[in-house]
């Protein structure tokens, strides 16, 4: 895939957040009766989140260096938050991606035993407002998302990482959520690479 690179597109990114503050002011949620299959062939609803959990679910570009660095900070926040009842599902944006083809990326990857998806309607990304790859979106139960956005604060813009990570916005999403509380930052920024409409790939 060509991935398209966020500095390049700061002013219409801005428009972009500004609308998506809105939505959160009011409430914004997703579909839960969404069903899609995953890179098994089983059907899944990840949208729709049982009481007392929550659902996360982490867009990605196979070919996006970004996602690609996330890999391993992705499988260490689900496999931590798996016993507090947070679920993942990894949602591969590129439609022409093949099951097999998105099993070995993350396998290659480090990914953990977490659901995969090829997104190839983009459904899930355009149920969640998902706009950049890597972009992580919580939701809670009957569909209200509590926090898109970026993973943590690593990168201060692309290509250009910090030494280290001093924000680490999912992490504090998802303990605000379990402990019933309103996340602090329910939109936050993410650096990466642009989530290309479905014409893109000739669709």
């Amino acid at each position: 895939m060509k991935w398209l690179v966020l500095s390049s597109h700061r002013a219409q990114r801005a428009a972009q957040v500004a609308a998506c503050a809105l939505l959160f002011a009011f409430g914004m949620s997703a579909n839960p009766g969404l069903k899609v299959r995953d890179v098994t062939g089983v059907e899944r609803e990840p949208l729709k989140v049982a009481a007392g959990h929550v659902e996360t679910l982490i867009f990605i570009d196979n070919t996006c260096p970004v996602s690609n660095y996330y890999s391993h900070e992705i499988r260490r926040i689900c496999e931590a938050y798996a016993a507090r009842g947070v679920g993942c599902t990894l949602v591969y944006v590129d439609p022409t991606l093949t099951d097999e083809k998105a099993k070995q990326h993350a396998a290659e990857y480090g990914h953990g035993g977490y659901p995969k998806i090829v997104d190839r309607a983009h459904a899930l990304v355009a149920a969640t407002g998902a706009k950049i790859t890597p972009e992580a979106v919580v939701v809670k139960p009957g569909g209200a998302i509590a926090y898109r956005g970026r993973i943590d604060n690593f990168y201060a813009d692309f290509g250009k990482p910090r030494t280290a990570a001093t924000e680490h916005d999912l992490r504090d999403a998802l303990d605000s959520v379990l402990a019933g509380k309103p996340v602090p930052n329910p939109e936050t920024k993410p650096v990466g690479c642009y989530i290309p409409a479905l014409k893109f790939y000739g669709r």
